[in-house]
């Protein structure tokens, strides 16, 4: 089985420390699944860019790009879905 290395951007950092506590243990039980599976059932690839995917986590989404050369997932934007495509 091959695992992945999950990296966060300083932006992805900033915008989940904004959330409540509830959230973010959510989100991060989601995005820990991604080292073992980064395009788990559920994931959409984004239209439009080469390797940048999105997982829905109840009224939020994680935008992440996969890098399968060097095993790594990079989570790149946390937020609502309202505003997280701007």
């Amino acid at each position: 089985m091959t695992i992945y290395w999950v990296e966060y951007t300083p932006a992805a950092v900033r915008q989940i420390r904004k959330l409540n506590k509830t959230i973010q243990a959510r989100l991060k039980s989601k995005i820990a699944i991604l080292s073992e599976n980064p395009r788990p059932p559920g994931s959409k690839k984004l239209k439009g860019f080469e390797n940048s995917y999105r997982i829905r986590v109840g009224d939020y989404r994680v935008i992440y790009e996969i890098h399968d050369d060097v095993l790594l997932v990079l989570i790149m934007r946390v937020g609502p879905r309202r505003n997280i495509y701007d």
